[in-house]
C-alpha cells in the first residue's frame, strides 16, 4: 500500500470514528485547501476509541463488542484516562483498582491511554471473556 492510500485509509477510519464518537466530521480531517496542508486536532476521547476499535477487531470480536466496550468505559470514565475515583481510588479509563496493576502493560499507564486500553481490554478478557460479558455484569452489579 502506498502512503496516499494509507493516508485515505487512515482519514476514513478517523471519520467513522468521530462520529461513533460523535464528533463532527471537521474534528477528525485531514486534507489540502489553497495550498496548505491543515490538521484539525482531534480529541483523546475520540483517539482512544479508535485505539480500542482496532484492538477488539484485532481479536476478532464481533463489531457489537466494541459497542459494549464504549458503554462501559463510557459510563466509568467517560474515555478519560486522568480519570480517578475519589472514594476508592479506581484510576485511568477502564478505572483500574489499584491503578498500579496496569503497569503490567506498560510502565507510562499514569499518562498513556493506549496503555490502560491494552490492560483494560486483556483484563476484560481474562474475566468476562469479552465487552459484552463484562458490560452484561456491569449493568446487573454496578460495576465491573
Amino acid at each position: 500500500m502506498d502512503s496516499i492510500s494509507a493516508r485515505r485509509g487512515t482519514v476514513a477510519a478517523m471519520l467513522a470514528f468521530a462520529a461513533l464518537a460523535g464528533a463532527t466530521p471537521a474534528s477528525a480531517c485531514v486534507g489540502e485547501q489553497d495550498g496548505h496542508t491543515w490538521k484539525k486536532r482531534t480529541s483523546t476521547k475520540v483517539t482512544s476509541k479508535m485505539y480500542a476499535h482496532r484492538l477488539i477487531t484485532r481479536r476478532d470480536w464481533a463489531r457489537r463488542e466494541f459497542r459494549c466496550l464504549d458503554s462501559l468505559w463510557t459510563r466509568e470514565s467517560n474515555w478519560n484516562h486522568k480519570a480517578r475515583n475519589r472514594w476508592s481510588g479506581a484510576y485511568g479509563i477502564p478505572q483500574a483498582l489499584p491503578g498500579d496493576k496496569m503497569g503490567r502493560a506498560g510502565w507510562d499507564w499514569r499518562v498513556n491511554p493506549r496503555t490502560q486500553i491494552r490492560w483494560g481490554i486483556g483484563y476484560i478478557k481474562g474475566r468476562y471473556g469479552s465487552p459484552c460479558g463484562a458490560w452484561g455484569h456491569f449493568r446487573s452489579h454496578n460495576w465491573y
